[in-house]
């Protein structure tokens, strides 16, 4: 996970882990103040106490309509796998790509440039979160050789990169860059990505569209694949679908809701996870 940009956040400690680097909610209380101003409160930063302060954040979270699956103990404790899954939600959720309807009416205002630029933005956090070895400044540009991609797909299906087939920057041959996105279109079809008409040449043209159609592919399986790599506490295996049903409804009950979930065809589930 990379450092969060001072000048932005305001935030000067480096976090290089999803456990004790978090525990004190600093870094989640400025990450959120960047990504959903609106909905910032400075008692979180004037907090002293960390379980105070982790409460904040998720209710600053919840404002996001992030799903209140942990609760201010498993920041305080350091929990990195609940920890990973919360920041892929943020931003997950800053995509602007949520069915809530006031959110729709507003992205309907925005111009095509605004809105694009806004989810570039987003994107550009998540990957950068990941902690891959290359730094993002700019989605767009950055992706039309093809090596950052293949880092990102590295990173969240590891073994699925050739790195023998693949150029590392500097790339001066055009057609080396086209090898490392078709390398990109290969890997997202085994991970039944939906590619139709699709080519790594399009990423090197730099199509937004079709870069951000596979962003948010990427995204979401990640995404899933934390939730279901979530190991169980008391037995360290693999959670199943009802495991997972029942680990999130425990989580929400415990901060006092009635929210509760039947199955993964559940309408607000879907919404959060499968809307694009």
């Amino acid at each position: 996970m990379d450092e969060l940009p001072p000048t932005k956040a305001g935030y000067k400690k480096p976090v290089n882990n999803f456990s004790s680097d978090l525990k004190d909610g600093e870094a989640y209380a400025y990450l959120l103040n960047v990504l959903a101003p609106e909905h910032c409160s400075p008692t979180t930063l004037d907090s002293k106490d960390p379980t105070e302060r982790a409460k904040l954040v998720l209710d600053h979270a919840e404002r996001m309509n992030c799903k209140r699956y942990l609760s201010p103990k498993d920041i305080v404790e350091g929990s990195s796998n609940l920890n990973l899954a919360f920041v892929a939600q943020i931003f997950h959720e800053r995509n602007g790509l949520s069915t809530d309807n006031k959110k729709i009416s507003y992205a309907e205002m925005m111009t095509e440039d605004v809105q694009t630029s806004r989810e570039e933005r987003c994107y550009r956090l998540w990957i950068n979160s990941l902690g891959i070895a290359t730094y993002v400044n700019n989605v767009f540009e950055d992706v039309r050789n093809g090596w950052i991609l293949l880092e990102v797909l590295d990173k969240v299906s590891p073994g699925s990169v050739h790195w023998k087939h693949a150029s590392k920057p500097p790339i001066k041959m055009p057609f080396r860059k086209v090898e490392n996105c078709n390398q990109i279109i290969r890997i997202g079809k085994q991970l039944k990505f939906s590619l139709v008409n699709v080519a790594g040449n399009d990423f090197v043209q730099g199509n937004k569209k079709l870069i951000l159609a596979f962003l948010w592919q990427l995204m979401r399986f990640n995404i899933l694949q934390l939730l279901k790599n979530l190991r169980s506490h008391s037995q360290g295996k693999e959670m199943t679908d009802a495991d997972i049903l029942k680990w999130a409804n425990k989580k929400v009950k415990s901060t006092g809701r009635a929210s509760h979930m039947d199955s993964f065809k559940d309408k607000s589930l879907s919404e959060w996870y499968f809307h694009s």
